[in-house]
């Protein structure tokens, strides 16, 4: 298997927006992907695509891909949608690595769109349902706040993590997106702001839950061969990983784990030949701030029940060991579900070409973690920087 690359990487804007539709936000994405590319590069090298979405709303449910890649004008590519939940453009991501390294394409692309401010709450909450277990959650009126406060109050039960861990994660991820103007929420908050707002689903709280929005990424994946014409010092897929899990949080054995995230992680680190330890930076799925602690003890940043630690000591910040969500993670910079994974990947590759807008100081791996629902499906990314030859 040969090594792949990303060449490429851009996202449009993420937020709301009434007058845009998922081949607008698309376009903007794909242009800002193309705009990242070193050197005279040509859409037509492209030979395949991999975009994931899942069609919040029921908009366009069939050949919404095509759709897609026939409106940015790569005229008769192979097209596949992937609809892995909130994971879907990390599959996608996953999939484009795989062809490339293959030797079935030189260049392929990856991404993700989602349209989701356009429907009633009512309506967006049930859709989302659907990423749930469908017969004794999403039927049984467990919205997916609901699943992620059982999971916050068994880590708060189990390890004494308290209210105040939670809105740690607000308070940084909501300082990193100021910072991020293609974020949706790009403003700060205070300690203070984040215990004190509304009630969601006890024990979480709104300033504990990623928003409804709108958006797309996109990412071009390329060969060795290919990609070192364009740039001497190419960012490399060092490893990847992925795992499926139980999709009902009924059906599994603890509620203070993902075991798809452990398995994810495991694999990406034996592929990448790293630890945790190596890390300079990550994105990881704050869909609930509790997700975030749960990614760090899963991802093996720091032992079970210590996560809350690591962000009172500050080893997430931006200045710390481990900045972690430095594009303001699904709290801040937003969630549009098709387009987080692949946006995930926009934000490791800006890190390690030094393009950052919370750059990380000299950084040469970052991991990416994305999460399908509560766990049913997960991908962890890792990417590395070569040095110049």
């Amino acid at each position: 298997m040969r090594d792949a690359y990303v060449m490429g990487a851009g996202q449009s804007p993420f937020g709301s927006f009434p007058e845009e539709t998922y081949l607008t936000l698309f376009d903007e994405a794909f242009d800002s992907a193309l705009d990242s590319v070193e050197g005279d590069f040509s859409p037509d090298m492209i030979e395949e695509a991999y975009l994931g979405t899942l069609g919040v709303g029921g908009r366009q449910l069939g050949l919404s891909g095509p759709a897609v890649t026939e409106h940015v004008g790569l005229h008769g590519i192979p097209t596949t949608r992937v609809e892995n939940a909130c994971a879907a453009s990390g599959y996608a991501f996953r999939q484009a690595v795989t062809a490339v390294r293959s030797g079935m394409v030189d260049v392929a692309l990856a991404g993700g769109y989602e349209v989701m401010t356009d429907a009633s709450s009512d309506h967006t909450r049930w859709w989302l349902g659907v990423s749930g277990q469908t017969e004794w959650e999403r039927t049984s009126g467990t919205t997916f706040a609901g699943v992620y406060a059982q999971m916050a109050s068994a880590h708060m039960e189990q390890y004494d993590t308290t209210v105040e861990d939670l809105s740690r994660v607000a308070v940084k991820n909501h300082g990193n997106g100021a910072q991020n103007p293609k974020a949706h929420l790009g403003f700060e908050c205070s300690l203070d702001d984040a215990v004190s707002a509304p009630p969601v689903a006890d024990p979480l709280n709104l300033y504990h839950c990623c928003p409804t929005t709108d958006g797309a990424s996109a990412v071009v994946v390329a060969s060795e061969d290919v990609a070192k014409e364009y740039d001497d010092a190419p960012v490399r897929v060092a490893g990847t990983g992925a795992s499926s899990g139980k999709v009902g949080l009924f059906q599994r054995e603890s509620l203070t784990s993902i075991p798809a995230s452990v398995r994810a992680g495991e694999d990406a680190y034996e592929a990448a030949g790293i630890g945790p330890e190596d890390l300079d930076f990550a994105e990881v799925h704050d869909c609930f701030a509790i997700a975030e602690l749960l990614a760090y003890e899963d991802l093996g940043f720091c032992d079970r029940g210590e996560a809350g630690r690591l962000l009172r000591e500050g080893v997430t910040d931006p200045d710390g060991e481990l900045p972690t969500n430095t594009s303001g993670g699904l709290k801040s910079k937003g969630h549009p579900i098709g387009a987080t994974g692949t946006g995930q990947i926009v934000e490791a590759f800006e890190q390690l070409r030094g393009e950052a807008h919370v750059q990380v100081d000299d950084p040469r791996y970052g991991l990416a973690h994305n999460v399908g629902g509560s766990g049913g499906g997960v991908t962890v990314h890792i990417l590395e920087r070569e040095e110049a030859a």
